[in-house]
């Protein structure tokens, strides 16, 4: 789980999310959002170490079992209870669709015994169509101007605050403690997941199929037929979006699609996510960067992560585009 300090904050709404976000490196820390890790098995045994996306690929390549394990009521549990040990007065919990894991239904079990209000969002989205959602969330929290945030930093700097420093707008009397002001961090990353839009290239399907997320009939035009499903999330599920002939056509696939996404929502954001492809990665993006024509308000890349390689399998890319468009940001007096 990310560590956001041992200094205590001043009273605010906590943001966690799980592993399957694909946050950036360090964009959790800067932001601070609590990541609650699921985990991968090899064989029955938990997965440890420093790169865990590289020991899956490893395992998946040799041939291992590799499966997944979402996190226990007990690790949100912890989770809700440090942020309410860090001076949070409410906690928005946001993660993986339900159609995917279990892990949203975890959270909400450990929400109903937290020491405080916690509100569990089913994104019905993964990887940064997730990611976003929790970073929308986690600036209308802590008041940062969404259309200049980035998913990289720096946060901007703001005076130290304090709960009377600031109010969502709305009838009655203002206070960031109450759980309105939790029910509106709740709507940004509502709205973030829901403009969010996922598309996967995979180099099998096979994993997918193995593990349940997607059916027989399609994994098999992977498989049997040799053509390269272009897979999206749609109503919280994984299907099969396009059917293409190569892998070169369906990357060109996927640019156009992206691309037309992108250019369709001024200022999007866009994440570009890889398994051990960070060359294909970086060329993505560039090549995404070049056919938005600056329309985008940022590109970032980062690895999938250990739980959506072990699904998806080695040579993933994938293509997240998101409004970034939170609702009601918190306003200063």
């Amino acid at each position: 789980m990310s560590r956001l300090g041992s200094a205590r904050r001043p009273a605010h709404v906590a943001v966690v999310t799980d592993s399957t976000a694909a946050l950036p490196a360090g964009a959790a820390a800067r932001w601070g959002v609590r990541v609650v890790p699921l985990q991968v098995l090899v064989d029955g045994a938990p997965l440890l170490g420093a790169d865990l996306g590289a020991a899956t690929i490893s395992a998946l390549q040799r041939g291992a079992r590799v499966t997944t394990s979402q996190p226990s009521a007990a690790a949100f549990a912890d989770a809700y209870a440090a942020a309410a040990s860090d001076g949070a007065t409410a906690v928005v919990s946001v993660h993986l669709s339900g159609e995917l894991s279990g892990t949203v239904q975890a959270a909400r079990s450990a929400a109903e015994r937290a020491p405080l209000p916690v509100h569990v969002v089913d994104s019905r989205t993964a990887a940064m169509g997730l990611g976003f959602a929790a970073l929308a969330a986690a600036w209308v929290a802590g008041g940062t101007p969404v259309d200049g945030a980035r998913v990289d930093g720096p946060p901007p700097e703001h005076p130290r605050r304090s709960a009377s420093r600031w109010r969502i707008r709305r009838s009655g009397a203002a206070d960031p403690r109450r759980a309105t002001d939790a029910e509106a961090v709740a709507r940004a990353a509502r709205t973030a997941a829901e403009s969010s839009r996922v598309w996967f290239l995979a180099d099998s399907l096979e994993h997918l199929r193995r593990g349940g997320r997607l059916g027989a009939a399609a994994a098999a035009l992977g498989t049997v037929l040799g053509m390269r499903p272009l897979l999206t999330v749609a109503d919280g599920r994984l299907v099969v979006a396009e059917k293409i002939r190569t892998r070169r056509a369906a990357v060109e696939r996927l640019v156009a699609v992206a691309t037309a996404a992108a250019l369709a929502r001024p200022g999007a954001r866009v994440a570009v996510h890889h398994a051990d492809r960070a060359d294909a990665a970086q060329d993505l993006a560039h090549r995404l960067t070049e056919a938005t024509r600056g329309t985008v308000r940022e590109i970032v890349v980062s690895p999938v992560g250990a739980v959506l390689t072990a699904h998806v399998g080695p040579g993933l890319l994938a293509v997240v585009v998101s409004d970034g468009v939170p609702g009601e940001v918190p306003a200063r007096r």
